[in-house]
């Protein structure tokens, strides 16, 4: 196990996460979003941005699998379960990012067997939306937040000050996907938005600081590791 190289690896995968997943949500999708009777062949053919976002989207969740399973040869050092925890929250989490991605590229299908109807169209943008409210608003939140932030809080990995964001973004993500299901607030609104930016620059800062700085010394990177209640205890 190379620290630095899983470090670097690690931060990038975080940074592909931004890079794979803002242009498929704000832009490619965008369209079929806003306008769900495009599945009637009425305007602009979405074909081609939705096949993009969906391609996009499939190496996302490259990505963001491939943020836990690099980390936990690491992580499992610090706590194992709190590992495993991380890996199956992130696979869950992925789960519904291709629902979401089912649920477009079946929007784009119906609209070229000209089976389409509006009401068909509201469904599948509607699945589409509840499916990256529980996975992306509500699963990132339990996975990169609480699970990872506190990971990297307890190992001192990263900079505590910094994992503090994900122990506070995580909870917070995951309490407005919760207002949203319960009609308090609206997708998309400025509480939602306020909510997710702690998260945001946990998981932007993260990839930042691993592909710079990398690791900060702990002792889960000795070989053998030592078990970090030692640090704790102030042991040398």
């Amino acid at each position: 196990m190379d620290p630095r190289r899983t470090a670097t690896l690690t931060g990038w995968l975080f940074i592909a996460t931004f890079v794979l997943s803002i242009p498929a949500y704000f832009i490619f999708y965008a369209d079929v979003r806003d306008t769900p009777n495009l599945i009637t062949e009425a305007g602009d053919d979405p074909t081609g941005s939705v096949a993009i976002g969906a391609v996009s989207e499939l190496f996302l969740i490259i990505a963001n699998v491939g943020t836990a399973l690099v980390l936990f040869p690491i992580l499992k050092r610090q706590s194992e379960a709190g590992a495993l925890g991380y890996v199956s929250a992130r696979l869950v989490e992925q789960i519904f990012i291709a629902i979401g991605i089912i649920s477009l590229l079946a929007f784009v299908f119906m609209r070229q067997e000209g089976t389409g109807t509006p009401a068909l169209g509201e469904a599948f943008v509607a699945i589409y939306d509840r499916a990256f409210l529980i996975g992306p608003g509500f699963f990132a939140g339990v996975a990169n937040g609480l699970i990872l932030g506190f990971l990297m809080y307890t190992s001192a990995l990263v900079p505590r000050g910094m994992a503090m964001l994900g122990l506070i973004g995580g909870p917070l993500v995951m309490a407005s996907a919760i207002a949203i299901m319960f009609d308090v607030t609206d997708r998309g609104s400025t509480l939602q938005a306020i909510a997710t930016i702690p998260e945001f620059f946990w998981e932007l800062s993260l990839g930042i600081y691993l592909i710079v700085k990398g690791f900060r010394p702990s002792p889960i990177l000795e070989t053998p590791p030592r078990v970090i209640q030692e640090r704790n205890v102030g042991v040398a």
